[in-house]
């Protein structure tokens, strides 16, 4: 979206002929968008959004009950319902679980897909997490996501280049700490409050990862897990019960300077954090 796109919707000035951006969220596995994303996401479609999911990796490897072909089974089945809950559309996945590498044939696909779907939004992992899925889907998304517009950058199925403002955003890493356990401040907070049982419902659909996720990370009811971090999120935020974080993605190469499409479209659901917003201003 361009500038007058975005003064418009701040504006509340846009007409039924606008067309809302496409929001693609690029996750490692299967249940990191209903951790950490899957709010927002419900949001951008209330406000109009065609809403996209895909897990990079498979799953595979989220068992030690089951082989890994038993398991990747279950875990599509249960990505193709938490999107169904969302309203969104599911894309399969590329990889197995720690296969997620920095590429160049699990870039080609992802640019396929991102140049099928020509997201206005694109939502990723933290560049700093505690494990290497997560940073690497997120480096492939950043790269996937800026040729969108490069047309010598063949994507595989190849699919043309599109023009276009493409706006990335960040949530947060797990437990809102790098890998060196430093603590990670958002640049916004978007209120989930309204649809948190949605949110709450996508991720029960994820039923293998109980035991799972008991026994490989001590997390004795993820669904637990996912409402204690919302509810720290929203105590950050100091406004909203339940809250997601994001650090929107320097423009350079993406977007227009001043595209923030996120805030446009969520209006009093998402609160920029002001004192992060200071600071990355000086920085440009």
């Amino acid at each position: 979206m361009g500038s007058a796109v975005i003064r418009a919707l701040q504006e509340n000035r846009v007409s039924k002929k606008l067309k809302f951006p496409s929001v693609l969220a690029i996750a490692a596995h299967p249940d990191d968008i209903e951790f950490m994303a899957a709010g927002t996401l419900l949001l951008l479609r209330q406000a109009g959004c065609e809403i996209h999911y895909l897990n990079v990796a498979s799953g595979n490897g989220g068992s030690v009950q089951y082989d890994s072909n038993t398991t990747r089974k279950m875990r599509a089945a249960e990505g193709r319902r938490a999107a169904r809950l969302l309203g969104a559309h599911f894309h399969s996945s590329l990889v197995d679980d720690l296969e997620i590498f920095y590429d160049l044939k699990t870039l080609r696909r992802l640019a396929m897909i991102v140049r099928e779907v020509k997201p206005g939004i694109v939502l990723t992992h933290s560049p700093q997490d505690y494990m290497e899925d997560h940073t690497n889907t997120c480096r492939l998304a950043v790269t996937a996501a800026f040729a969108h517009g490069v047309p010598n950058f063949k994507a595989l199925p190849p699919r043309p280049a599109y023009d276009g403002d493409v706006t990335l955003y960040h949530w947060m890493p797990h437990g809102f700490r790098d890998g060196l356990r430093r603590r990670v401040v958002p640049g916004a907070f978007v209120n989930t409050a309204p649809v948190q049982s949605i949110k709450r419902a996508a991720l029960a659909e994820h039923r293998s990862q109980q035991h799972w996720l008991a026994t490989s990370q001590g997390m004795n009811s993820y669904l637990a897990a996912m409402e204690d971090m919302s509810r720290e999120m929203g105590k950050m935020s100091g406004r909203f019960q339940h809250a997601e974080g994001w650090r929107r993605h320097l423009h350079w190469g993406f977007s227009s300077k001043e595209c923030d499409p996120l805030a446009a479209l969520l209006g009093k659901n998402c609160l920029i954090h002001a004192a992060y917003e200071k600071e990355m201003t000086k920085l440009l």
